[in-house]
């Protein structure tokens, strides 16, 4: 367990290397005895300072939530972050691709509340009563932290290694399609890339969002109403490099593009 002061230390490197565009050593091999419990302490300090300048938090990213994602990373145990507005595009959007230290894209759900949504034992039903509509979005990965070797204790305190989302497609009510089925084909320059389902997120996107509210608990924090949910990631990450145009089509919910320059 690191001391508090180093947790505010390792919060002020993080943010100077989102600031530079610069990825840090790993913090696993410099404190080896740092805990995820740090890891959070960091990402909430993190999160404080932004709202301390004037950032607004608008919601959540939840993170490998999938087998594909997990082998992807080599983590075995879900991860959460936090999104500020400054973060969301819209559709069609075009991107400073230079604005991140790297890019790779995850194609995922997110889940907008209509009400509050708290732990300890949300459940599938919970968070469906309390969604409003679900969308189609894409994530963009950052790295203030060097990639290589990452454990969870690195990607929680690097927000969950977000960057950015994209939003698009048709939002829907959650029970006016069958969730899990939802799928999408992922294209990079008008070659596709990959594929993915959304019952690949522990069965049911919706589970994420209950073991986000239940996680939240355990930190006296909660999920508010209004607050944008990025369910997980049913496919593995996609390297983006300037130029590169992303496409996602979700058949009946829709299609998701940017272009990065």
């Amino acid at each position: 367990m690191l001391s508090k002061q180093q947790q505010i230390a390792i919060a002020d490197e993080l943010a100077q290397a989102e600031k530079d565009h610069k990825p840090v050593e790993l913090l696993t091999k410099r404190f080896p005895e740092m805990t995820v419990e740090d890891s959070y302490a960091v990402q909430r300090e993190w999160v404080r300072r932004g709202i301390a300048d004037g950032r607004k938090l608008v919601g959540r990213k939840i993170g490998l939530t999938s087998k594909v994602m997990q082998e992807a990373t080599g983590i075995t145990e879900p991860d959460y972050g936090a999104i500020f507005a400054d973060q969301i595009f819209e559709n069609g959007s075009v991107i400073d691709h230079d604005r991140f230290s790297s890019v790779r894209i995850e194609v995922e759900l997110a889940f907008v509340l209509k009400d509050d949504l708290h732990g300890p034992s949300a459940s599938i039903f919970d968070v469906l009563r309390a969604t409003e509509y679900v969308v189609p979005a894409l994530e963009i990965l950052d790295s203030r932290i060097e990639m290589q070797g990452r454990t969870i204790v690195d990607t929680i305190s690097d927000n969950a290694a977000l960057g950015a989302m994209i939003y698009g497609g048709n939002p829907v009510a959650p029970d006016a399609v069958d969730l899990r089925w939802v799928s999408a084909l992922l294209y990079r320059n008008e070659a596709i890339e990959d594929t993915g389902v959304a019952a690949a997120v522990l069965n049911h996107p919706a589970m994420g969002v209950a073991w986000l509210a239940n996680k939240l608990h355990a930190h006296d924090e909660y999920l508010r109403a209004g607050d944008i949910i990025l369910a997980g990631s049913f496919t593995k990450p996609m390297w983006v490099h300037p130029g590169d145009t992303v496409h996602a089509d979700y058949g009946k919910l829709g299609t998701i593009t940017c272009r990065f320059q």
